[in-house]
């Protein structure tokens, strides 16, 4: 039977420089990963794209596809979009669709596939009025948002430690 299929969604902020890392722990955990990016953190992870491809054994997605152009990453069973910056979870929410990941996390909705998302914001963007209006309506659209009680607790502007972001939750919350 083969690896049930985990999209690993990722807008630019630090922790997605340690997508190495989670694509490996999500492999050993049974995933075959498929990575996709927004268009600024695939500029972040220039340098590493051709690793990640071989790592993952799939194209690593940042754009729509062209008409008639195939599409070659298999159907997901599960999506994580992790971290999920502030722009990336208001433009979900809201159904602005003007990245290829952002995209596929909103069709997901409409398709039924387990989608989970763990923000990556401070305190300072989540006190924005929308933050909260926008994790309403995720969670509303049967989203699972990993936030506070033991997954993703935002930081005091400047107070960020990528290192501390925690994956771990993330991918324990996909059983």
């Amino acid at each position: 039977m083969p690896a049930p299929v985990l999209y690993l969604l990722g807008s630019a902020a630090p922790p997605i420089l340690d997508a190495t890392k989670v694509i490996t722990q999500a492999q050993a955990r049974g995933w075959d990963v498929v990575l996709g990016l927004t268009p600024t953190a695939a500029d972040w992870l220039h340098g590493d794209l051709a690793h990640l491809e071989e790592l993952t054994g799939h194209p690593v997605k940042s754009r729509y596809r062209r008409p008639g152009e195939p599409n070659p990453l298999p159907p997901a069973d599960t999506i994580l979009f992790a971290p999920a910056t502030l722009t990336s979870i208001n433009s979900l929410a809201l159904g602005i669709t003007t990245s290829w990941a952002i995209g596929y996390a909103a069709e997901a909705i409409g398709k039924r596939i387990p989608l989970l998302v763990m923000p990556c914001t401070n305190t300072a963007l989540t006190a924005h009025p929308q933050f909260d209006r926008s994790i309403e309506a995720l969670r509303g659209a049967g989203v699972r948002v990993l936030l506070g009680g033991g997954c993703y607790v935002p930081n005091e502007p400047g107070m960020g430690n990528p290192a501390a972001y925690p994956w771990d939750a993330a991918l324990e919350a996909l059983r």
